[in-house]
């Protein structure tokens, strides 16, 4: 029996093969691709955060709905309750993850809105990070 196992997903074994597609679509053939389960995983995040729920016709609960705080005076028990609301969405949508540490910075004299998301995939030993600002 081994102990501390990494778990390694299939397709990133097989480096010609595409996993997802990269944010933001600007690539002549309307997106890149990502190739690594990281890469996959942290884009599907930013894409998650962009979205503010309704904006998907067949998914309308999914979506971070963030932009909401943009124009709004924030105080210190708010960003608590952001951080937490932020750590219910990612148990809820994106099971494979788990946080390390959200910071959330603003500016209400430029209305916005940094947000900085550390996080480890579970089972895998990988670590990486998200930084989104909304203004």
């Amino acid at each position: 029996m081994s102990f501390g196992a990494k778990k390694i997903f299939p397709l990133d074994n097989r480096p010609g093969t595409a996993i997802g597609v990269s944010v933001p679509f600007n690539n002549d053939a309307v997106f890149f691709s990502t190739y690594t389960t990281q890469d996959a995983i942290r884009n599907n995040l930013i894409n998650f955060f962009l979205i503010d729920q309704g904006e998907l016709y067949l998914n309308p609960n999914f979506g971070a709905n963030l932009r909401q705080y943009v124009f709004e005076q924030i105080t210190t028990g708010e960003i608590d309750g952001i951080k937490e609301y932020i750590q219910s969405l990612i148990n809820r949508y994106f099971i494979n993850i788990k946080i390390d540490n959200i910071d959330i910075f603003e500016s209400s004299d430029y209305n916005e809105i940094k947000i900085e998301l550390k996080y480890s995939i579970i089972n895998t030993g990988i670590t990486d990070q998200v930084q989104i600002s909304f203004t």
